[in-house]
């Protein structure tokens, strides 16, 4: 199974600034968030909508992804079954980190 295109998957152009990936990706998050959406396919998409916020978001990965694609990624870590340089990081810790600071229950 081939990947998506990280800026298909976000919504946004190839030239979107930083604070355009960032809106994108707190929207489908939250749209996708197992929590919220009880939808078989919700989680994978949450893990998608991470993976491309997790290389969009990071300036090196994202020059690399821009440059050589997926391939360009490989043999860098991953969470889930997938590969795409995070490190390890859980797309649930990332969700939590960049909607730290809004206070409250987001759910509620």
């Amino acid at each position: 199974m081939s990947k998506r295109d990280y800026y298909e998957v976000l919504g946004v152009s190839r030239d979107a600034n930083r604070s355009e990936i960032k809106k994108a990706y707190r929207k489908l998050a939250m749209k996708y968030h197992p929590d919220r959406n009880k939808e078989k396919q919700a989680e994978n998409q949450f893990k998608e909508v991470g993976e491309a916020y997790a290389v969009l978001s990071d300036e090196n990965k994202k020059a690399k992804y821009d440059r050589y694609g997926h391939s360009g990624l490989s043999g860098s870590g991953g969470f889930g079954g997938f590969d795409f340089g995070m490190d390890g990081v859980d797309p649930f810790e990332l969700f939590r980190t960049v909607f730290s600071g809004f206070g409250g229950d987001i759910f509620g």
